[in-house]
């Protein structure tokens, strides 16, 4: 039974980690509708994201080459250092800090407080409600190459919220592009981008920590969600760029406040444990 468990759940977190409508969150909350109900756990959850992660390295293979390639040059001198490739280097770095420091703070918290679903439920409410206010003023005059550095900071500060589940690491960013003026393409583009170091240096922290113990799925069981993540997680990647492209964020918000009000009933009711 976890064999299929952890496959269901590698399943949900390939098709919701891009999506702006937190990954964590759903694996939270279909974990506890699973036979077994548990909490799949903090460090399941990061070491299943290097699955999507990876889809990502994939799906930007051409672009992450291209910019890795101009930052290393510049540091040699071969680049000119107002180079766009070498500056965006320098954002995904700069917008990566906020969330490695907060990550490293409040680590306890991650793992245990902020899991609870009155919690999950009420920051996809919250962020739902941020995110059409944000597809409806923003702007979007703005493409990636006027990206600035104090908008680097922002970006990084709003994926940083992403800690607590229910806030959706794509969905906080993708808010503060929007509100910040950027199309919605380009703000799920350095969504995208910003997320690799992330992603890959907690998936590797806990993947660290928890070599004998991932929680309730063993590593073999973790293993097989991660490669059911990164196969799905590829196929949504392109489709989720061409639907906000030209159809927005609404459905998005929508669905974000149903679930988070459908969880208020299951917790008010007793279904489903906190």
């Amino acid at each position: 039974m976890n064999w299929i468990e952890a496959a269901i759940l590698g399943f949900i977190q390939g098709l919701t980690e891009f999506l702006p409508i937190s990954s964590s969150a759903h694996l939270r909350i279909v974990g506890e509708l699973l036979p077994n109900a548990q909490d799949p756990g903090a460090a399941f959850t990061a070491i299943t994201q290097l699955g999507t992660e990876t889809a990502v390295v994939v799906f930007f293979w051409r672009d992450i080459v291209r910019i890795v390639r101009a930052w290393f040059g510049a540091l040699r001198g071969t680049v000119p250092r107002n180079d766009p490739d070498v500056r965006m280097g320098w954002l995904v770095i700069l917008g990566s800090v906020p969330i490695v420091l907060l990550g490293l703070l409040f680590q306890d918290q991650i793992e245990s407080t902020f899991r609870s679903l009155w919690i999950v439920a009420t920051m996809l409410i919250v962020f739902g409600l941020i995110l059409a206010v944000a597809d409806h003023v923003g702007r979007q005059e703005r493409e990636l190459p006027s990206l600035t550095y104090p908008h680097g900071i922002l970006y990084g500060l709003a994926q940083a919220l992403a800690l607590i589940p229910g806030v959706s690491r794509s969905g906080g960013t993708i808010t503060a592009g929007l509100l910040m003026g950027y199309t919605r393409e380009a703000a799920a583009r350095y969504s995208f981008l910003l997320a690799i170091p992330a992603v890959f240096g907690s998936g590797v922290f806990q993947l660290a920590k928890s070599y004998d113990e991932t929680g309730p799925y063993a590593l073999p069981e973790t293993a097989l969600a991660t490669v059911v993540a990164f196969v799905v997680g590829f196929a949504i990647i392109g489709w989720f760029l061409k639907f906000v492209t030209t159809r927005g964020y609404g459905l998005f918000v929508w669905y974000r406040i149903l679930l988070g009000l459908a969880l208020y009933v299951l917790l008010g009711f007793g279904v489903i444990s906190a």
